[in-house]
């Protein structure tokens, strides 16, 4: 299974960080950062009867994939692509910092932090508390939990720690066990992702989206993640009631990212406005 190769890599990864003295550098850096912006709010006040908000994804590779752009071999243009999602209405970023298995970077994180006002969300996999803390020093304003890498207790403490250093939560769920569990234990989450990503297979499928969101109370803020590549695709969301969809592979290999971006949620083209 992918996510277990990559939970046990990126245990191994941050041994190493685990130092009284980096967490001490990291506890610095955020005193003196300014504080996040609101996510999840900046998601409420963007969404529209034609679309839901857009979380547009800086993604140079995936696992199944590989580098989703050929030229990224060369040059991964990241502050670029922020700059673009920026100025062609997406609401907020989310932002790959893993190294090995997407071949992020933190700094990625921090440079486009420091060009774009955007709220961010830092995806990473997030396996132990130093991670949040690191989140807060490169600029997130939010931060991915992914309930299958967790155990219950963690679910619970880690919530609890990214609310405490100011992050909102996006808390991803693929299958009807986990959501009740978020529900169940972590009930005053505000943000809940559905992943239409098998973790197990890497395929996506949106009627997990679908049928997930049914289970979900009023009030909560729904985002549905990846398998999201055209304009029908986000109408079934509308239909279903989502608040918020999270895009990085069809963006990124897109020909044109402001015109497909501007496709995916119903906007006419200056041509045709």
């Amino acid at each position: 299974m992918i996510l277990d190769r990559i939970l046990e890599h990126k245990k191994a990864e941050l041994r190493h960080k685990q130092s009284r003295g980096y967490l001490s550098e990291l506890k610095k850096r955020i005193l003196d950062a300014p504080g996040p912006l609101g996510f999840a709010v900046t998601l409420e006040a963007t969404k529209t009867a034609g679309s839901p908000s857009l979380i547009a994804e800086v993604k140079k590779a995936s696992p199944s994939l590989g580098l989703l752009r050929p030229e990224f071999a060369e040059r991964f243009n990241y502050l670029e692509i922020a700059k673009t999602y920026h100025a062609h209405g997406a609401s907020a970023l989310s932002v790959l910092t893993d190294k090995d298995f997407f071949q992020g970077s933190l700094d990625y994180l921090r440079e486009i932090k420091q060009a774009v006002p955007m709220p961010a969300l830092n995806k990473e996999f997030m396996v132990e508390e130093i991670q949040f803390y690191e989140a807060r020093a490169y600029g997130a304003d939010a931060v991915l939990l992914i309930v299958a890498a967790l155990e219950r207790q963690q679910l619970i403490d880690f919530y609890a720690l990214a609310r405490g250093l100011g992050l909102d939560v996006l808390i991803e769920t693929h299958h009807e066990r986990e959501l009740d569990r978020v529900l169940e234990r972590v009930p005053e989450a505000r943000m809940i992702g559905i992943n239409n990503r098998d973790l197990k297979t890497f395929t996506t499928d949106l009627g997990t989206t679908l049928r997930l969101a049914k289970r979900i109370p009023v009030g909560k803020l729904i985002v549905s993640e990846s398998g999201i590549h055209k304009r029908e695709d986000v109408v079934r969301l509308v239909e279903a009631g989502i608040h918020a969809m999270l895009v990085g592979e069809s963006l990124i290999r897109a020909e044109d990212m402001a015109t497909k971006m501007r496709e995916l949620m119903g906007v006419p083209s200056p041509s045709q406005a």
